[in-house]
C-alpha cells in the first residue's frame, strides 16, 4: 500500500506541475474556459476523448464487461461513431461557432430567455455525471487503500476540485493530454498482459461464460436477443446526438481554428475505436478464469463486479502497477469532472452573473468569481456523490445510461435541430426542454415493467432486460415526441424582430465562415504548448522507465520500461516538433 500511495503522490506532484507551469496563460475568462481558443489539436484532441474517459470505464463499463461481454464497448463504438461525424462536419462548425461557453452560442440561435433556461437546465446533468464519475473514482481508490467509501468520495472530490480550480482551461486540457498518453500506454500493457495471459483473443471470447442461447457479443440475463438489437441501435443514435450538438460543441472551443477542430476530432475517433478492446480484455480475461468477484469483494455486495479491472492488476500485474493506475485513474476522472466544474462555472459566469448580476465587472472579478463558482460546484458533485454511494443496490452502469436517456438526451434535440432548421419561434428551445422533461418523467416513473410485458405480450423481464428496455423507450420516446416538438414548432414561425434576425443570422454566418489562425504570435505560441507539456511528459516516462527498480520479475520490469518508452517517445516527439525559429510569446485571444 504504501508504494502505491507514493506513486499516486508522485503522479499528483506532475499535476500540480501543469497547473503551476499553465498559470500564467490564464488572465481572462475566455483563457480560463476555453484556452483563449488557442490550442493545437493534439491537446483538444486528448480533452474530447478523455471527457468521455473516466473512472467509470473501469468501475461500472469494466463490470459490465464482466457480466456481460461485449455488450458495453458498444456504447464507446457509438462515441467512436459520433467523433467521426465530428471530424467529418461538425468540429470545424463548433469551433466557428466563435464563441466562450456554449450558452452564448444558445443565446444568437434562440434568444436571450432561451439562454437562461438552458444556463440552469444544463447544469444539473453535468453535476449529476461528475458525481457518478467520483463515485467510481472512490470505489476503485477505497479498494486499494482500505478507505470507507464516504471518506474516500470527500478527499478524493476535495483533491481533484483543488487541480481543477487552479490553473482553468488550460491546465485542465494540457494535463488531459499526459493523462491521455499514460492512461493508453497503462492500459495496452494491461490488455497485451490478459491476451498472453489467456491465451490468446480467440480463447478468451471463447472461454467468456455465457448462458445457454446467449453469446459474447449479446451477453447474458436475456430471454430476447431483440431487446439487445434496440438497445444497441438507438444508443447509436444517443451517443451521435451527444457528441453532435451546441451543447457538447465546448470540446472544441478551444482549438486554434477550424482545421485544428477538424484534426482534434479525427484523434478522439481513432481512440475511442481502439479504446474498447484494450480496455475491457482484462475483464472478459478474468470472466473466462471463473473469478468470482462477489466472493473476493464481498463488502461490495451487487457492486462486486465494478472491481473486475482493480482484480485484474492486482493479481495479473507487477507491484507498482496498480498505484499507476489510480494516478491515472484519479487524473482521468479529474478531466471528466472539468464538464462538472470548469464548464458549469463558465456558463454560470458568461450567461448570468455577467449579464444579469454585473453587466460592468472587470476580467479579474470574472476570473475570480470563476474560481469561486467552480469550488461551488465541486461541493455539489460531491454531494451527489455521497448520495450515490448510499443506494448500495445502484448499479453505476445503469445510473449512467439512465442520466444520459432521461436527462442529457432531451437537451440536446433543440440544440442539435437548431443546426439545422433555420425557422422556428424562439419558444421552440425551452419548450422542447418541458416536453422532454414530461417525456422523461412518464418513462423514468410512471412505465414500468409489468406495463411492457403486458403491451407486447413478453414473459417477465430480466433485470437487464428492463433496464435496456427503459433507456430504449427513453430514447424513442424523445426522438418521436421531443423531437417531434421541435419540428411542429416550425408551423407557427414568424418573422423575428430585426435585433434577433441579426442575431440568428450572425449565428448562421458564422457556422459557414471557416476560421484561420496562422499569426506568427499564434505560431509562437504552439512553440510554448509543444515544449512545456512535451517537457513533462518526456520526464514522466522516465520516472515510469524508472520503476524498473521495483522488486518485480523480469517481465515485470520490462513492463514498466515498454509504459515508459510510449510516453517518454510521445514528449520527445513534441519537443523536436518545435520550431526554433520563433520566440515565446505571451497567450493571445483567437
Amino acid at each position: 500500500m504504501e508504494l502505491n500511495t507514493v506513486i499516486v503522490g508522485i503522479y499528483f506532484l506532475f499535476l500540480i506541475a501543469i497547473g503551476w507551469m499553465f498559470r500564467t496563460f490564464t488572465s481572462t475568462t475566455s483563457d480560463y474556459f476555453r484556452g483563449g481558443g488557442s490550442m493545437l489539436w493534439w491537446m483538444v484532441g486528448a480533452t474530447a476523448f478523455m471527457t468521455q474517459f473516466s473512472a467509470w470505464t473501469f468501475t461500472g463499463a469494466a463490470g459490465k464487461a464482466y457480466n456481460d461481454g461485449f455488450a458495453v464497448a458498444v456504447i464507446f463504438v457509438a462515441n467512436a461513431f459520433g467523433y467521426l461525424m465530428n471530424y467529418l462536419y461538425f468540429a470545424p462548425k463548433f469551433r466557428q461557432l466563435r464563441v466562450v461557453t456554449v450558452i452564448e452560442a444558445i443565446r444568437m440561435r434562440f434568444g436571450n430567455k432561451n439562454e437562461q433556461v438552458f444556463t440552469w437546465a444544463s447544469m444539473p446533468n453535468s453535476v449529476i455525471s461528475a458525481g457518478i464519475w467520483l463515485n467510481g473514482l472512490a470505489i476503485i481508490a477505497s479498494g486499494i487503500f482500505g478507505f470507507d467509501m464516504n471518506t474516500t468520495i470527500i478527499v478524493t472530490g476535495l483533491v481533484v476540485l483543488l487541480m481543477s480550480v487552479t490553473g482553468g482551461s488550460w491546465a485542465v486540457i494540457a494535463s488531459d493530454f499526459m493523462q491521455m498518453v499514460i492512461i493508453m500506454a497503462v492500459t495496452v500493457t494491461c490488455a497485451v498482459v490478459a491476451i498472453v495471459q489467456g491465451g490468446g483473443v480467440g480463447e478468451i471470447v471463447a472461454n467468456f461464460p455465457v448462458d445457454e442461447g446467449a453469446n459474447f457479443v449479446s451477453g447474458n440475463n436475456l430471454n430476447y436477443l431483440s431487446i439487445f438489437g434496440i438497445w444497441a441501435f438507438f444508443i447509436f443514435i444517443k451517443q451521435f446526438s451527444i457528441t453532435n450538438n451546441m451543447l457538447n460543441s465546448y470540446r472544441y472551443l478551444a482549438a486554434k481554428d477550424s482545421n485544428n477542430a477538424k484534426k482534434a476530432a479525427l484523434l478522439a475517433c481513432v481512440l475511442m475505436t481502439m479504446g474498447p478492446i484494450i480496455w475491457f480484455m482484462p475483464s472478459w480475461f478474468i470472466a473466462g478464469q471463473g473469478v468470482d468477484l462477489a466472493l473476493a469483494y464481498p463488502e461490495a455486495g451487487k457492486k462486486a463486479a465494478d472491481f473486475a479491472y482493480l482484480y485484474f492488476v492486482q493479481e495479473f500485474m507487477p507491484a507498482g502497477m496498480v498505484g499507476l493506475l489510480i494516478a491515472a485513474m484519479f487524473a482521468a476522472t479529474m478531466s471528466s469532472m472539468d464538464s462538472g466544474l470548469n464548464r458549469n462555472s463558465g456558463i454560470f459566469v458568461k450567461n448570468f452573473y455577467e449579464p444579469i448580476l454585473r453587466p460592468n465587472a472587470t476580467e479579474r472579478e470574472l476570473v475570480t468569481v470563476s474560481k469561486i463558482t467552480s469550488t461551488a460546484f465541486g461541493i455539489a458533485i460531491i454531494l451527489i456523490a455521497l448520495f450515490i454511494n448510499s443506494l448500495k443496490g445502484l448499479s453505476l452502469f445503469d445510473a449512467m445510461m439512465n442520466v444520459g436517456a432521461l436527462i442529457g438526451f432531451p437537451m440536446t434535440i433543440p440544440a442539435f435541430l437548431g443546426f439545422f432548421i433555420k425557422k422556428t419561434p424562439d419558444w421552440a428551445g425551452w419548450g422542447t426542454l418541458l416536453v422532454g422533461a414530461f417525456v422523461s418523467y412518464i418513462v423514468g416513473v410512471v412505465i414500468n415493467p409489468e406495463m411492457i410485458q403486458a403491451a407486447f405480450g413478453l414473459n417477465e423481464l430480466t433485470g437487464r432486460e428492463w433496464s435496456d428496455l427503459k433507456v430504449a423507450i427513453g430514447l424513442i420516446s424523445h426522438i418521436v415526441f421531443t423531437g417531434g416538438f421541435f419540428l411542429v414548432s416550425t408551423m407557427f414561425y414568424k418573422p423575428l424582430s430585426e435585433e434577433r434576425q441579426k442575431n440568428v443570422d450572425k449565428f448562421f454566418d458564422n457556422l459557414a465562415t471557416p476560421l484561420v489562425s496562422e499569426s506568427t504570435e499564434q505560431k509562437k505560441l504552439d512553440n510554448k504548448q509543444r515544449r512545456m507539456l512535451g517537457s513533462l511528459i518526456a520526464v514522466a516516462g522516465v520516472g515510469i522507465m524508472a520503476m524498473f527498480l521495483l522488486p518485480n520479475p523480469l517481465w515485470g520490469r520490462m513492463i514498466f520500461v515498454f509504459c515508459g518508452a510510449i510516453v517518454m517517445g510521445v514528449g520527445l516527439l513534441l519537443v523536436k516538433a518545435v520550431d526554433e525559429s520563433v520566440e515565446d510569446p505571451k497567450p493571445v485571444e483567437a
